[in-house]
C-alpha cells in the first residue's frame, strides 16, 4: 500500500521549469515553538535528482523571507533545520505565501501565484487518496491478527481487491488533472512520470502532452517528455535499431551491429535486477534451441560493477556476447529509452525492431517465427 502513497509523492522528487522572468518573493509563515535565528534552507534538485542549496534565511517571529530573480518557474523545496520533512514549493514570478506547522510541513499550504495554487489543489486531492492508503494500512495490520483463518483471509483478500481499486483510482486522478490542467507544470510531471514508468503507452502519453499549453510545453519537463518520445520512436518497432559499442566483459570494444544474426534479441539487464535473472533460464533455453539457426543475444548490462556483473553472467550461465559501461542507466539505456529492466528489443536480419519486451513463451514463439 505504500505504493500508493509513493506514486503520489513521487512527482514532487523531480524539478521543472517554465515562464517568468522578473522576481519572486516568498513570504513564509511557521507556526509552532522555534527559536528565533534557526535556519531556513531553499533547495532544488540537480539533474540527478540531488538536493543543491539555492538560498539560505533564519525564522524571525516565526516568518521568514526568500525573495531573488524568478527565471522559470522551478519546483524548489524549502527545509527547516532539525526538522523533519519539508515544503514543496514552485519558484515563479510573484509573492507566493507559505504557511506551516513545523511539526507538519508535508501539511503546508502555497497561494499567490498560478502554479502553486494549481499545485495545491493537486496536493489537496493526491494527499486524500494517501490518508485512504493510510487506513488501509491500519486495517492490514488490525486484520492480520484475527485469530480465525478463514476470517482474516477473506478479510485480507477484501481489503487486497479495495486497494487495487484505489491504485486505479490514483492513476485517474493524476491523469484527469493533466487533463483538466494543461496549463499546470505539475501536469508536465506528471505526464513525465507515466511514461517513464510506462504507466501509459506512448500513444496516450503523446496525446496528453499534445494537448498542454505552449507555455508548459516550452518547459523544461515539458522539452523533457518531446526528448523522450522522440528517442522512444527511433526505437519503435519498425525502426532500424541504433548502434552503439560498449567494452566486453574482457575489455574489448564491441558494436551491435557486429553481432547482428538472423535474429537478435538486445537484452537490457542487471545482476541487481530480480526479474532479469528470473527470465535469463527461459533466455539461456531459447538461445540454446536457436542459436544454430542464427539467433544472436547482445547482453546490455546496466550494473555498478565489473564483479557483480561478470559473476552473474558465470552463474546463470549466459554464454553469449555482452558489453556494459559499468555506468548504471548509462547513455546506451538513455538511447533506446530503457528506464526499468529488464528490456528486449527483438531485431531481424537487417537491423530493424520488431518487437520488444517479449518474455517466457512469447520470445520464444517469436523468435520461431523469424527462424523456424
Amino acid at each position: 500500500m505504500k505504493n500508493v502513497v509513493y506514486g503520489m509523492l513521487v512527482v514532487l522528487a523531480l524539478s521543472a521549469c517554465g515562464k517568468g522572468s522578473d522576481g519572486y518573493t516568498i513570504s513564509g509563515t511557521l507556526t509552532g515553538d522555534l527559536e528565533a535565528g534557526t535556519q531556513v534552507f531553499l533547495k532544488k534538485t540537480d539533474e540527478k535528482n540531488m538536493p543543491v542549496d539555492v538560498d539560505t534565511t533564519t525564522v524571525e517571529n516565526g516568518k521568514f523571507t526568500f525573495s531573488g530573480a524568478a527565471g522559470a518557474p522551478e519546483l524548489h523545496y524549502i527545509f527547516i533545520d532539525q526538522i523533519r520533512g519539508n515544503i514543496p514549493v514552485i519558484i515563479e514570478e510573484g509573492t507566493i505565501n507559505v504557511r506551516a506547522q513545523k511539526d507538519s510541513l508535508a501539511f503546508a499550504e502555497m497561494e499567490g501565484t498560478e502554479q502553486n495554487d494549481l499545485f495545491t489543489a493537486f496536493l489537496e486531492g493526491s494527499r486524500a487518496l494517501s490518508f485512504r492508503a493510510m487506513s488501509m494500512q491500519d486495517d492490514m495490520r488490525s486484520t492480520s491478527t484475527e485469530k480465525d483463518s478463514a476470517t482474516r483471509e477473506a478479510a485480507i483478500a477484501s481489503l487486497r481487491d479495495e486497494y487495487v481499486e484505489l491504485q486505479d483510482e490514483a492513476k485517474k486522478f493524476e491523469l484527469d488533472f493533466a487533463k483538466d490542467n494543461p496549463n499546470a507544470l505539475i501536469s508536465a510531471l506528471i505526464i513525465d512520470k507515466a511514461l517513464s514508468t510506462k504507466a501509459l503507452s506512448d500513444a496516450e502519453v503523446k496525446v496528453l502532452y499534445d494537448a498542454l499549453s505552449p507555455e508548459i510545453k516550452e518547459s523544461n519537463v515539458g522539452k523533457k517528455i518531446m526528448e523522450k518520445l522522440s528517442k522512444s520512436e527511433a526505437t519503435s518497432i519498425g525502426s532500424k535499431a541504433p548502434n552503439f559499442s560498449a567494452p566486453t566483459p574482457t575489455g574489448e570494444e564491441l558494436a551491435l551491429h557486429d553481432v547482428l544474426g538472423k535474429a537478435t534479441i538486445l537484452d537490457f539487464w542487471a545482476a541487481w535486477c530480480k526479474p532479469c535473472r528470473a527470465e535469463n533460464p527461459n533466455v539461456v533455453e531459447v538461445y540454446n534451441k536457436y542459436r544454430g539457426k542464427g539467433l544472436s543475444i547482445l547482453g546490455v548490462s546496466l550494473d555498478r560493477t565489473a564483479e557483480d556483473w561478470k559473476k552473474a553472467i558465470k552463474d546463470d550461465g549466459l554464454d553469449w556476447n555482452h558489453v556494459s559501461n559499468v555506468n548504471y542507466f548509462d547513455e546506451i539505456a538513455q538511447l533506446y529509452n530503457v528506464n526499468a529492466i529488464p528490456a528486449t528489443f527483438i531485431l531481424d536480419e537487417n537491423g530493424v525492431i520488431v518487437a520488444k519486451d517479449l518474455r517466457g513463451a512469447a520470445l520464444e514463439q517469436k523468435i520461431a517465427e523469424l527462424l523456424d
